[in-house]
C-alpha cells in the first residue's frame, strides 16, 4: 500500500470477506479512501482555478528554467495567436521580439514590452514575471497584457491636443492677414504691382485656412449612429463609387466573403468613407487588383481587410502613415489614414496595416 501510495497509485483494495484481518484491511481501505477523496479535491481545484485563469483578461504563463511551458491559460494563447504553447522557442516564429521579450521578463526584469502581428493586427503587450517554487523545481510565472489600446488612445488624444493648438494659433494668425488684404483690395487708386501683390497673399491666406480647416475634421469626428446592416452590401456599394475611378486607372474592384452573410453593426456611412478611402489609396499606388474581404473570427470579431497588388509601402512610412499630416502623395493632406483609425476607435475597433510587401498590402478592420 505504502509504494503504491508514493507512486500516487489508488487502484488497490484489501478484502474484507474474510474474518482474519478483517478490521485491520477496513482500516486500510478506509486510508485508501481518504487519499483517493483528497486527490479528487485537488483535481477539482485545479479545475476550478484553471477555469478562473481562463476567464482573467491577462495571459498567464509558467515557464520551467529550460523553456518548457507548465501552464498556460486561454488568453495568452489568444494574444500570443498560437494554438498550444509548450515551450519559448515556439514565440520565434511569431516574432523575435517578443521571444527576446520573454527569455528578458523570464530573467528577473521588472517589465518588458514587445509589439508583433496577430489575427487581430498589430499587439503591444507588457510583461512581468515572478518566481515561484512547484514541487522541488522553480518556475517563472510571467503575467503580460494588451495595451495597444491604451498607447493608441493616448497617442490619440496627444495628436488631437496639438490639432487644436495649431489650427487655433494659425487661424488666429492667418484670418486676420486674409481679410486685410482683401479690404485693401477694394481701394482705388492701388498700384496694379501692389494689387497683384495683395491679391497673391489673399489667395495664400485663403487656401492656408482651406487647408487648416481641413484638418478640424480629426478632432471633430461625429459620434456614431450604428446600426446593422450586411458587409456585402457595404462592399457593393464601395465597389460602386469606386467604380469610375478603378476603370481609368485599369483596376479592378471585387468583394469575397469568408464567412456566410456577415453582419455588423456600426455606422454605415462612416465605414463606407474609410473603405472608399483605402481602395482609392490602392488605386493611386498602381494596383491592379483590390479585394475586399469580410469574416467573423474565433472571438466572434468581424473582420474586414482591402488588399491590394500596388506598389507597397516603405518600412520607413509603415510607421508613419496613420500619423496626422503625414502624407507620401504629392497632392495628399496626410488626415484620410488618421480620421479613419479615429472613426474606428469610436466604434471600439482597430485599423492597421497588416502586411506590405512584394506580396501585397493589406488593411485591417477589426470590429469588436
Amino acid at each position: 500500500m505504502l509504494d503504491a501510495l508514493e507512486d500516487k497509485e489508488l487502484n488497490f483494495r484489501f478484502d474484507e470477506s474474510r474474518l482474519m484481518g478483517r478490521r485491520f484491511n477496513r482500516t486500510l481501505n478506509r486510508l485508501r479512501s481518504i487519499f483517493d477523496k483528497e486527490r479528487h479535491e485537488i483535481i477539482e481545484q485545479e479545475k476550478y482555478f484553471g477555469l478562473m485563469l481562463d476567464h482573467v483578461r491577462t495571459g498567464i504563463v509558467v515557464v520551467e528554467d529550460n523553456g518548457r511551458i507548465n501552464y498556460c491559460n486561454s488568453t495568452a494563447l489568444a494574444l500570443l495567436g498560437i494554438a498550444t504553447f509548450g515551450h519559448l522557442r515556439q514565440l520565434r516564429p511569431v516574432s523575435e521580439s517578443l521571444y527576446e521579450a520573454f527569455q528578458t521578463v523570464a530573467e528577473g526584469s521588472h517589465e518588458e514590452r514587445a509589439s508583433y502581428y496577430n489575427e487581430s493586427g498589430k499587439i503591444t503587450i507588457s510583461l512581468t514575471a515572478s518566481k515561484a517554487r512547484i514541487g522541488k523545481s522553480e518556475v517563472k510565472v510571467i503575467a503580460f497584457n494588451d495595451i495597444s489600446g491604451e498607447i493608441a488612445e493616448n497617442e490619440q488624444e496627444s495628436w488631437s491636443k496639438l490639432i487644436r493648438v495649431l489650427t487655433h494659433e494659425i487661424m488666429n494668425t492667418v484670418t486676420p492677414i486674409a481679410s486685410l488684404s482683401e479690404t485693401l483690395l477694394n481701394f482705388d487708386g492701388v498700384d496694379a504691382g501692389i494689387r497683384d501683390g495683395l491679391d497673391t497673399i489673399s489667395q495664400s491666406s485663403r487656401s492656408l485656412i482651406k487647408f487648416v480647416d481641413s484638418y478640424r475634421n480629426l478632432t471633430r469626428v461625429a459620434a456614431p449612429v450604428k446600426k446593422a446592416f450586411f458587409v456585402r452590401e457595404l462592399a457593393e456599394r464601395v465597389i460602386n463609387l469606386s467604380r469610375e475611378q478603378a476603370v481609368i486607372s485599369g483596376a479592378v474592384c471585387s468583394y469575397r466573403e469568408l464567412s456566410e452573410d456577415v453582419l455588423l453593426y456600426a455606422d454605415e456611412s462612416q465605414i463606407t468613407q474609410i473603405l472608399i478611402n483605402l481602395v482609392k489609396n490602392a488605386i493611386q499606388a498602381d494596383a491592379r487588383n483590390i479585394e475586399i474581404t469580410a469574416e467573423i473570427n474565433l472571438s466572434e470579431h468581424v473582420i474586414i481587410n482591402v488588399v491590394n497588388d500596388g506598389r507597397p509601402i516603405s518600412k520607413e512610412s509603415q510607421e508613419e502613415i496613420f500619423v496626422p499630416f503625414y502624407t507620401t502623395k504629392q497632392e495628399g493632406t496626410g488626415i484620410g489614414l488618421s480620421l479613419s483609425r479615429q472613426i474606428m476607435r469610436l466604434h471600439n475597433g482597430t485599423l492597421n496595416l497588416t502586411r506590405s510587401d512584394a506580396n501585397g498590402t493589406i488593411f485591417t478592420l477589426i470590429f469588436k
